[in-house]
């Protein structure tokens, strides 16, 4: 029986010292990243040239971007971070724009990888691992890397779904023992509050969410204690939904497709939200192909998905990844629940974004989007808009309706010029 014992043990140096110039790695996602194993990678710099490192969001130092190792590694983001959005904005790294439920296809269509670096739980008295709080595309990427090289760390959550590892699958595997890398709750400021309100309206008892991260996100979840029979089918679990669990607002049984399951792609947050899904079968997580495919979204009845945007012009089309021509994030899952959402019985797709930016500065509702921003999400797909003025519904509404809707919502400093603009 396979046992702790047969796992490939190493250093993190010498679990990368296979990797040579031209290859392509991958890197784990969020907060299993597996830093140690970068680091090592990284140090490697002055022997390798031109190798490709694949991610989406990660929370490290991402060390491969730095001007210094430009020869060595050229990162390519299907998801921009923090980290790396300098390097990217810099051109010293890519981006590759494409829907979430679309990349897992790559890494055995267009884009083979040579090694996966992952992160791992240990493995059970059966030799099986979890790939943890990141299924997204890491599955996808240990399925068919030709290599596979873990770490090992026993504060990684076994997760269930679609996440077991073998030990044999792995050519290497290193030893790490560090906390995870947490995401903290952001504070719910009053605009997002009231956004949080709007949004909550337009959600009935038994509706099945997908939400993000961040203050608007919370906002929602706060504003659902009221709510019954909730369900989850989402791209990321976070912590605003343990809250609602706990609550007795969050528990599925009203879901007719995984009922009584909350179904997600990857996790991130606090300890708090690792512990939870820790061995916990109430939590399902899965690849990005399933979670994120539009006709297993709409399988779901009932389905509110709820996203964000940088901006929206007064003919509904939705820049959620760039600021102007400056790369800033990515398409992700967006569209892909938006358009779920569009073929889910009964279901609902909301766009909720602060009316403002840079503290009142700039409206977020324009009559056209800045030279260079990519729409994410076209005219066509988009349903309701929130904002902290109120509720605009864009569907079957011609150009000049959607214009006095959605200027209804915006900041009324800006109602005026929004409506010269718009005539």
């Amino acid at each position: 029986m396979p046992t702790r014992r047969n796992l490939p043990w190493t250093s993190a140096a010498d679990a990368v010292a296979s990797i040579r110039s031209d290859e392509r790695v991958f890197v784990g996602s969020a907060a299993a990243e597996p830093e140690q194993l970068v680091d090592a990678m990284a140090a490697r710099y002055r022997e390798l040239e031109r190798v490709e490192i694949y991610s989406i969001l990660t929370l490290g130092k991402a060390p491969y971007v730095a001007p210094e190792y430009a020869e060595s590694f050229r990162h390519i983001a299907f998801f921009i971070g923090p980290n790396t959005r300098a390097a990217v904005q810099a051109g010293r790294a890519d981006f590759m724009p494409i829907f979430l439920s679309e990349i897992p296809a790559l890494f055995h269509e267009r884009v083979p990888i040579d090694t996966a670096l992952v992160q791992l739980s240990p493995p059970d008295k059966h030799g099986y691992c979890t790939v943890g709080v990141a299924a997204d595309i890491v599955v996808s990427a240990i399925r068919h890397a030709k290599h596979v090289v873990a770490e090992i760390n026993p504060n990684m959550p076994r997760t269930w779904g679609d996440t077991l590892v073998h030990v044999s699958e792995l050519r290497a595997a290193v030893e790490v023992n560090r906390p995870l890398a947490e995401l903290p709750v952001e504070a719910i400021d009053p605009i997002s509050a009231t956004i949080g309100e709007h949004v909550a309206s337009l959600i009935a008892d038994g509706d099945c969410l997908q939400l993000g991260i961040g203050a608007v996100p919370n906002a929602v979840l706060a504003a659902l204690r009221g709510h019954r029979r909730l369900g989850v089918h989402t791209e990321m679990l976070s912590d605003g939904i343990v809250d609602l669990v706990e609550a007795g607002v969050i528990d599925c049984t009203a879901k007719n497709y995984r009922p009584r399951k909350a179904i997600c792609s990857f996790v991130l947050g606090t300890r708090r939200l690792y512990d939870f899904v820790d061995d916990n079968p109430f939590v399902e997580c899965y690849g990005s192909d399933f979670t994120n495919d539009p006709f297993i979204i709409a399988r779901n009845d009932n389905l509110v998905a709820i996203n964000s945007a940088i901006q929206i012009d007064l003919s509904g089309q939705v820049c959620a990844d760039s600021m102007g021509t400056k790369p800033f994030s990515g398409i992700g899952g967006q569209v892909d629940f938006i358009r779920g959402a569009a073929r889910s019985k009964g279901g609902r797709a909301i766009i909720a974004l602060p009316s403002t930016a840079q503290r009142g500065q700039l409206s977020r509702i324009v009559s056209t989007l800045r030279p260079g921003a990519g729409v994410v999400t076209s005219r066509g797909d988009v349903r309701f808009v929130v904002t902290e003025h109120g509720v605009a519904d864009l569907y079957a509404k011609p150009i000049s309706q959607r214009a006095a809707s959605l200027i209804a919502i915006a900041d009324p400093r800006y109602r005026e010029q929004l409506g010269r603009e718009a005539r």
